[in-house]
């Protein structure tokens, strides 16, 4: 982005060195990714530069060994169940708390975001112990609950955001032209919301593709996830496909992240619309 064009010489100036700052510190922070990234095309199974040779056969490795395969499945299943689950506990959360009448609303917003404040070791302690009580560890059932308490914050902090900006009086409309809650939630509500409810399921769906400390505590060996497969490969025995791994995940994150940018800005926009 440049500088706009009403601005003066010094403020460009200005605009300019923090341009700079931002991508040196941009740089220092993926320069270990972009690192990695090259050695998964590498042809032998060893981390050297410059590489041997180019070839896929680490990606070729990692849809077609049983182990990463099911790891693969495992972690798919799991992030798009609980994201479902995140999504609609963090939504009506939100959609709660924003109303100015909910008793104890500064007491219940820090508990529900506490699994993401809470450091994660000490969670996934709690987690083991609260599920083995229940019959919950080593299922997936108790994995995707587990997961779904993760990424519920972000859903909350993200429709709680996009709430603000919100227009009461248009569901008052709706309601005085005879639609039922429900009607007036599905088609003035949710619309306006939309952007950041997709947002939080994002964020939960990555928490929980990412997530590895809760599954070394709850997770039995036939569950195992892609960040634990991963995990387990740099302990066990190292291979070039964990960085093949290692490079889709970043690129998905990327995808992802990009998502989210384009959702902030429809989000900005609506918003704008409707306070003009």
């Amino acid at each position: 982005m440049l500088a706009p064009s009403y601005a003066t010489p010094r403020e460009k100036f200005t605009y300019f060195v923090f341009a700079v700052y931002c991508a040196l510190v941009f740089l220092f922070l993926v320069g270990p990714i972009l690192v990695i990234m090259p050695l998964s095309f590498s042809s032998e199974p060893w981390f050297t530069y410059p590489l041997p040779g180019l070839s896929l056969r680490w990606y070729a490795d990692f849809f077609t060994d049983d182990r990463w395969r099911i790891a693969l499945q495992n972690s798919a299943i799991i992030a798009v169940c609980s994201t479902v689950v995140a999504t609609g506990l963090g939504t009506l959360a939100a959609l709660g708390l924003s109303r100015g009448n909910v008793p104890w609303a500064g007491l219940i917003m820090p508990i529900l975001i506490s699994p993401m404040i809470v450091p994660i070791v000490i969670v996934a302690v709690a987690m083991f112990f609260g599920f083995a009580s229940v019959g919950l560890n080593n299922t997936y059932f108790g994995l995707i609950m587990a997961h779904a308490m993760l990424g519920t914050p972000f859903v909350v902090i993200t429709v709680t955001a996009t709430l603000t900006g919100f227009d009461r009086s248009l569901t008052r409309a709706a309601a005085s032209l005879g639609a039922s809650p429900w009607t007036s939630f599905r088609t003035v509500t949710l619309p306006l919301i939309a952007p950041g409810v997709i947002s939080g399921a994002l964020f939960a769906f990555v928490t929980s593709w990412d997530e590895v400390v809760v599954a070394l505590f709850l997770a039995s060996p036939d569950q195992r996830t892609l960040p634990r497969q991963m995990f387990s490969g740099i302990r066990e025995q190292i291979s070039p496909t964990i960085t093949a791994a290692a490079t889709m995940l970043v690129v998905f994150a990327a995808v992802l992240m990009t998502t989210l940018e384009l959702l902030r800005r429809r989000s900005e926009r609506l918003r704008g619309t409707m306070v003009a």
